[in-house]
């Protein structure tokens, strides 16, 4: 099956205050940790929508098999920058891998998981659950492809969700990072720690 990731980072973090996906995480950066984990995933193509002007966070990509997609209208709602996307992905596509880019937390291996879970499952959609909570990525089949496309303006893709809610399979993520962006310094700070705490053999939920 070839999946294609899309990671949304158009976004302007007007409350975080600066460039949230640019913030180190790692030996990189937020961004680059997410796209390198849908790239270890095998994921094909990466597809990263920015906004105009976006070079720092083309830059911080240098070197990584990822395309770019422009989203002309940032300042629009989110269905927009996943549109952009789909249009520029491969039309031979057999579904979709979608999440914003502020989860650094996702690593090769859930991601891989999920998608082992999305054969299996056989419904035309999956999300990952954490403790009855639903997360990124989103993936689904190509064919729904075009009613993304063209409906669920002014929801986005929970109106997706809900128009094939028999066709949904949840998949129990093995840990709480599908859930965790960050939209706050605080956010950020809380994120980082947890992190860390994983990275030294701790619980990290």
């Amino acid at each position: 099956m070839r999946t294609c990731g899309i990671l949304l980072a158009a976004g302007r973090a007007r409350r975080m205050g600066q460039p949230k996906l640019l913030l180190p995480w790692g030996h990189s950066t937020v961004l680059a940790t997410v796209a390198d984990a849908f790239l270890g995933a095998g994921l094909d193509p990466v597809l990263v929508v920015v906004g105009p002007g976006s070079e720092a966070l083309r830059a911080a990509l240098t070197g990584r098999p990822v395309r770019l997609v422009e989203n002309p209208d940032p300042e629009g709602e989110m269905l927009r920058s996943v549109r952009c996307g789909l249009s520029a992905a491969p039309k031979d596509a057999d579904a979709f891998a979608v999440s914003p880019a502020d989860l650094p937390g996702l690593t090769a291996e859930l991601i891989r998981g999920l998608l082992t879970g999305h054969e299996r499952l056989g419904g035309k959609i999956t999300v990952p659950v954490w403790q009855g909570r639903r997360g990124h990525p989103l993936i689904f089949a190509a064919e729904l492809r075009a009613e993304v496309l063209s409906r669920f303006d002014g929801v986005g893709l929970r109106g997706l969700l809900e128009a094939h809610a028999a066709e949904v399979r949840e998949w129990p993520a093995p840990d709480a990072s599908p859930l965790l962006d960050f939209d706050t310094p605080e956010d950020y700070a809380r994120g980082l720690a947890r992190w860390k705490t994983a990275r030294a053999g701790g619980d990290p939920r």
